[in-house]
């Protein structure tokens, strides 16, 4: 080769230029195929709390699973997790296992986590609000103190207004649809415009619905949610859970109708929270995910609500400051 064939050559190879859109695509192949072949989808996964576990099956829920520990005699209590992409009935484990020797308690799994239901259908708020009063009136069947998480303190809210004969009380960690609006994170804003329809088609797209849903699920994206609701340092057994519950058959149908915002109610605060007759305490402090900006304002117009803020805590105070909350329910239920 001659010299000058030698530097054209080398002209050549220096023109060659990176191609970040073909190195995203093989990126994204790579992890598809890796979601397929490597990623266990059937781990074992042991009760998640000390107790009994067992099912009922409603006529559109399908299979539900809880936990009862009936020993001692008392107003029921009827435990509820949040909504999340791992949610977990670890998540009410030390309210759980504090009140299990004072009162028959339960924990109850929603639609498409832990050992219920995990099929591929369509997962709505009127699903788990139905969830929640099938539970009632076949398990518990007499009014109960119940205590809802998060968004799941929407369905809750839901069910004691249409049924509240089936309610003794409500309290509500951390509870959304109190955010001003405007004002709150993405799955939130996504149901208020409108665009969760679209942003569900795009995540449970069939070919990368298992693999979107892993890659949210992963040990390091767990950790990283949960560190948005401690204070401190995250509670390792709640981490650990989470992974597990999130690595089952079916895992992934209900956490994207979450994501997407599906199940977020709009008009959740005039429609359902100014209405209830219930009994209603809310606990909190500030909130990675959710705002309290409207919560003055029901208070305010609602002689049957009360709220306690716990500090400091970032929306699961039964973990980090138990003594306060305990304390604060404890009050609510005597008062």
């Amino acid at each position: 080769m001659s010299k000058n064939s030698k530097v054209e050559a080398k002209g050549r190879r220096v023109r060659i230029r990176f191609n970040p859109f073909s190195v995203a695509v093989a990126a994204v192949g790579s992890w598809i195929l890796y979601s397929r072949f490597f990623i266990d989808h059937e781990v074992p996964l042991p009760p998640a709390v000390d107790a009994e576990r067992d099912t009922i099956t409603g006529a559109t829920t399908g299979v539900l699973s809880y936990y009862a520990d009936r020993q001692a005699a008392g107003r029921p209590l009827v435990l509820i997790h949040s909504i999340n992409a791992a949610g977990c009935a670890y998540e009410v484990k030390p309210i759980f296992d504090h009140y299990q020797s004072g009162r028959p308690v339960y924990a109850l799994e929603l639609p498409g986590f832990g050992f219920s239901e995990r099929s591929d259908r369509v997962y709505s708020p009127a699903l788990y609000k139905r969830a929640i009063l099938d539970f009632l009136s076949a398990v518990v069947a007499e009014p109960a103190d119940v205590i809802a998480l998060s968004l799941s303190c929407e369905f809750a809210a839901m069910a004691a207004h249409e049924q509240p004969d089936r309610f003794h009380s409500l309290a509500l960690i951390s509870p959304s649809g109190f955010t001003g609006q405007r004002q709150g994170r993405s799955s939130e804003r996504a149901s208020e415009s409108g665009a969760s329809d679209v942003l569900y088609r795009a995540f449970a797209f069939p070919l990368w619905a298992q693999a979107f849903y892993d890659l949210i699920a992963t040990r390091r994206s767990i950790n990283f949610f949960l560190s948005q609701s401690f204070e401190g340092p995250v509670d390792q057994g709640l981490a650990d859970y989470a992974y597990l519950t999130a690595h089952q058959p079916g895992a992934r149908y209900a956490p994207l109708y979450f994501v997407s915002g599906k199940l977020f109610t709009r008009d959740i605060r005039t429609a359902v929270y100014d209405r209830l007759a219930t009994p209603t305490l809310v606990l909190y402090d500030r909130d990675a995910f959710v705002r309290f900006d409207e919560l003055p304002g029901v208070i305010e117009r609602n002689a049957n609500w009360q709220a306690t803020r716990i500090q400091p805590t970032m929306g699961l105070p039964h973990f980090e400051q138990p003594a306060q909350t305990f304390a604060a329910l404890d009050a609510f239920w005597n008062g």
